[in-house]
């Protein structure tokens, strides 16, 4: 899959409502997802981090500032240095939102609670878990599940992106 369909498939999977742009409300909604999935309150430490680095990442994303972005804006973003600088630090807050032991791995319940808060569905999200979890073990690690989806983002290829982003493209508005 080539950078701009992976981006195509991810951008699908952050706007929401299906409208073409991915609003501000839209985008800080994960991490309150992922929080009220796992059963944490809005005070707790690693939720008051996440949603943080969220605003971040919203900031660098929405290059015009109007609370929106476009298909264009995000392209424009997306890639390897700001998956590195700005995707990882924020992906990494909700990993460990979804990490209910904090051991540095998710199981398959935590991952799919994960994906499914992040608007990928339950079985997208297990097919994921499924090719990640390449050593059988029945837990992915933190470094593993982020360095899975830099290389779907960056159009390296990806099995987890793969799965998780399993929609046919003609189905999402280009």
């Amino acid at each position: 899959m080539d950078q701009t369909a992976a981006h195509r498939l991810v951008f699908a999977m952050l706007d929401a409502d299906g409208d073409g742009t991915v609003s501000r409300e839209e985008y800080m909604a994960r991490t309150r997802n992922v929080a009220l999935a796992m059963g944490l309150k809005e005070d707790d430490q690693l939720v008051i981090t996440a949603r943080t680095l969220g605003e971040r990442a919203w900031a660098s994303m929405d290059a015009d500032r109007d609370g929106k972005m476009t298909f264009d804006e995000y392209t424009a973003w997306a890639g390897a240095e700001a998956f590195d600088t700005v995707c990882a630090p924020v992906l990494g807050a909700l990993f460990d939102l979804a990490d209910a032991d904090q051991d540095g791995a998710l199981d398959l319940c935590e991952f799919t609670a994960l994906r499914t808060a992040l608007n990928n569905p339950a079985t997208n999200a297990e097919a994921a878990f499924a090719a990640l979890d390449t050593n059988g073990d029945g837990r992915i690690s933190r470094d593993d599940y982020l360095a899975s989806i830099r290389a779907h983002v960056v159009g390296e290829g990806s099995p987890m992106g793969r799965a998780l982003y399993s929609r046919p493209l003609s189905d999402i508005p280009a």
